[in-house]
């Protein structure tokens, strides 16, 4: 793993996990301490609506997603699941429009402390930003998703898709591991935020 701290710069992070690993859950905890959130998930469900950044594109490549003029996105995630070749299309297209719509926000935030929450590797996060990963086990990934509703073949499906674990860990500045308690995953994130408010409020030096 990587590890650094640029202390130049305000807080700026990226956060990842796969499907049921508490991305989201930690990222409410990075919310509460005053981070600014922004949800690459969110901001790829705007860019599929009509008129967005990626609808044309998305509508002409894949026709039989649209339902009443809008891109079914449940359609879509079967075809593309399925399909590495049709996940790196869709990749292709929504990406740099996602990259867009959140640099957009990022230049509204100002040096306040700012999370980027993907669910995957984007290519349309800041390279110099800390990647901070989400961890837990395949076997609980998929239990908490089945929890919560999801179909389990389909989760399954989009796990394949998603970067494998050593991947992840091999991306990765920083590594919390959300396996046990709620407490626990609330003790790490204390001590990741704490690591980072005492770095950007070291004094420079050279």
């Amino acid at each position: 793993m990587r590890s650094h701290i640029n202390t130049s710069e305000p807080i700026r992070l990226v956060l990842s996990g796969g499907i049921g690993a508490g991305k989201s859950t930690v990222a409410g905890m990075l919310a509460a301490k005053g981070a600014h959130i922004i949800r690459a998930d969110e901001v790829g469900h705007a860019v599929l609506e009509r008129g967005g950044g990626a609808y044309a594109s998305v509508a002409a490549r894949w026709p039989g997603c649209l339902v009443d003029g809008r891109i079914d996105r449940a359609r879509l995630a079967v075809v593309v699941f399925s399909d590495r070749e049709e996940l790196a299309a869709l990749e292709a297209i929504t990406h740099p429009a996602i990259g867009r719509l959140i640099l957009s926000e990022i230049e509204t935030v100002g040096d306040r402390p700012i999370v980027v929450e993907v669910p995957v590797h984007a290519s349309f996060v800041d390279p110099r930003w800390v990647r901070v990963l989400v961890d837990a086990p395949q076997e609980l990934r998929l239990e908490r998703a089945v929890s919560r509703g999801a179909d389990a073949e389909d989760v399954l499906r989009r796990m394949a898709a998603q970067p494998s674990r050593s991947a992840r860990l091999q991306w990765a500045d920083h590594v919390i591991e959300n396996s046990g308690t709620l407490g626990e995953l609330s003790r790490q994130v204390e001590e990741l935020w704490e690591t980072f408010v005492a770095a950007a409020e070291a004094p420079q030096t050279g």
